[in-house]
């Protein structure tokens, strides 16, 4: 009796310092995705959207391969290659999330402004609660929904404190980067069942490189008169939002369920307000303030057991 109830107590630890590891990874994510939006805006004014993405894949692709190298030289035996079916799970989630997402956000910011683009791409969340519940069997806990909800009441508080400029175009873009975002998060869910974190983003992030390469042309003359800051800014968003932030995502995503961790990310735009704030010396409005605290409520509540 006593071997078992240690073996439950040690089970219990287990379970709870991967719930911890899990949310110290989701918290990594929303961070560094939060600051893509602070990003995105300086680098947008030299790269055009599909150009932005190549670089940042590229990037992101290089600095990935150099971890995989250096992991893999201190492993006497190779990991065995990935099968059929996760590589082509991974090139769909490669080609609809991270290729044709972050074009249709890079896109979609040239049209509308980032409260109403923050609040049309953070329905993505919701439809993966949703898809989630009915394809990959998580149900509909009703904290999630819950919290999803009053999260997206938050972002949309966000968006009115923004400058009302909209543009179908825009909207119709966002909307795509929504469901490309939410279909991507729950391929990518499936993945993991076969697949390494590291080894799916890196292989991902190589395969919407290649996706992207038609575009090269039209990167490289745009570097060549981009500013410094630019230049820079790419690089940024390839090694942290982009190589740091999936891998971090994807450690979450094997030990949560993808919809409560996807309705973390309604932190965001709470992120990207307070990062606007300290990094670009932009005023958050009274709107940023009360709607972020709102997200983050929603956050926690998402977060809580049935």
């Amino acid at each position: 009796m006593s071997d078992q109830l240690l073996t439950s107590g040690a089970t219990s630890a287990d379970k709870k310092s991967d719930a911890r590891k899990a949310a110290t990874a989701a918290g990594i994510t929303v961070t560094l995705w939060a600051s893509a939006f602070v990003a995105i805006r300086d680098v947008g004014h030299s790269l055009s959207p599909a150009p932005m993405a190549l670089a940042r894949l590229a990037v992101a692709a290089a600095a990935l391969t150099v971890v995989v190298m250096v992991q893999s030289s201190r492993r006497r035996a190779l990991r065995s290659a990935p099968s059929r079916r996760a590589l082509a799970l991974i090139a769909t989630y490669a080609v609809l999330w991270l290729a044709g997402y972050t074009v249709a956000l890079n896109a979609a910011e040239q049209h509308v402004d980032a409260g109403t683009a923050a609040l049309l791409v953070n329905l993505a969340p919701l439809l993966v609660a949703f898809g989630a519940g009915l394809f990959l069997g998580e149900g509909f806990p009703r904290p999630l929904i819950a919290g999803s909800v009053v999260a997206l009441g938050g972002v949309a508080i966000i968006a009115l404190g923004s400058s009302t400029h909209y543009d179908w175009l825009g909207i119709v873009l966002c909307a795509l980067a929504a469901v490309l975002y939410a279909t991507g998060a729950m391929i990518q869910k499936v993945t993991l069942r076969h697949v390494d974190g590291l080894t799916a983003i890196w292989l991902g992030c190589l395969v919407a490189t290649a996706v992207l390469l038609p575009w090269a042309p039209q990167l490289i003359s745009e570097l060549q008169t981009a500013p410094a800051s630019a230049v820079a800014g790419a690089v940024y968003l390839g090694v942290f939002p982009t190589a740091i932030g999936f891998v971090s995502w994807s450690y979450a995503l094997r030990r949560m369920d993808v919809g409560r961790l996807t309705a973390t990310t309604y932190a965001v735009p709470a992120v990207s307000v307070l990062l606007s704030w300290l990094l670009l010396g932009e005023t958050p409005t009274a709107f940023g303030l009360v709607g972020g605290v709102i997200c983050l409520m929603g956050v926690a509540i998402s977060r809580r057991r049935s």
